[in-house]
């Protein structure tokens, strides 16, 4: 499978994410309706919650890959911040429900039926997911798409969660100690609360946004300092992450006499230079005369460009 495509394919991966979720519920409410394992239970709890947050991605991705139009002139790319976030809601709801059963089956205690069969099913439902989710991930960090990554973290965690159920049900059948159950989906639930926030994290700040990646500013900074010389300066340096898009600005100083056709010819060479290099990113370039004091009184510069 491609891994690297257009804006618009990306909807597969959610068709892809949707039928993993589908499947999987159905696994495991039959495993749990033939044990009567809580932590079985909120394992499918937790598989209605991905079926949930593929939706929302499905849209989110069908919106970021809209073009730009004049009411959105620079794309609809923050669309997928809101699937993330929405993942992350999610997946603390997931976690709630987990943890609340968990309780409850803790101080009221139960025996399991078919512990056997209930951990096979489980076992290929986690098997399912983990594939997907590793497709998922693949895709979303070859595409630098926020939902399809925020996706995948989100299945993984169904699989750490049918890992932790796994141990307990077990656990249960080798010890006889009907509480362990509980015990391990409530500490499952509170693993899946931290996935959770850390994806909120996430999505807040591109929404807030936030800079670039270090590498990659570094690396614009790289380009734009090869065209620095005596009569070529640069400072002002920033940059602005927007879903699978990038934004960056500089001020270029050059000297007052030279004409607009030199400036100009010079701002495309920097444009594409900066492009080519890093390829997600669009560059705008503001043009100020290199005597004038009033070029050098903005703001200060994200990333150093360091002079020859």
């Amino acid at each position: 499978m491609g891994f690297v495509t257009s804006r618009a394919n990306l909807t597969k991966y959610a068709w892809l994410s949707i039928a993993a979720a589908l499947a999987t519920i159905a696994l495991k409410t039959g495993a749990w309706w033939l044990t009567g394992s809580v932590g079985l239970l909120s394992d499918a709890a937790e598989s209605s919650v991905n079926l949930v947050a593929a939706v929302i991605a499905l849209f989110a991705l069908r919106i970021a890959a809209r073009p730009e139009d004049s009411s959105h002139p620079f794309g609809h790319t923050k669309a997928e911040y809101f699937s993330a976030a929405a993942e992350g809601q999610m997946i603390f709801i997931a976690a709630v429900f987990i943890i609340w059963t968990a309780v409850e089956r803790f101080l009221n205690p139960q025996p399991l039926d078919q512990v056997g069969i209930g951990l096979a099913i489980s076992v290929v439902a986690s098997i399912i997911n983990g594939s997907v989710a590793l497709v998922l991930l693949k895709a979303g960090r070859a595409n630098n798409s926020l939902t399809l990554v925020a996706d995948g973290k989100h299945l993984m965690t169904d699989v750490w969660t049918s890992a932790g159920v796994v141990v307990g049900v077990g656990l249960v059948a080798l010890t006889g100690n009907y509480r362990l159950d509980a015990v391990v989906a409530g500490l499952v639930g509170l693993n899946i609360i931290w996935t959770g926030w850390k994806l909120l994290q996430e999505s807040a700040a591109g929404l807030m946004d936030a800079a670039m990646p270090t590498q990659e500013s570094t690396r614009i900074a790289e380009v734009i300092a090869g065209f620095q010389n005596d009569q070529v300066q640069f400072h002002g340096l920033r940059t602005r992450v927007s879903g699978h898009r990038a934004f960056a600005e500089i001020h270029v100083l050059v000297p007052g006499a030279w004409s607009v056709a030199q400036g100009h010819d010079l701002l495309e060479d920097v444009e594409a230079a900066v492009h080519a290099a890093v390829p997600t990113v669009t560059l705008s370039t503001h043009l100020e005369p290199l005597e004038d004091p009033r070029s050098y009184g903005d703001f200060p510069t994200e990333v150093p460009v360091d002079s020859k």
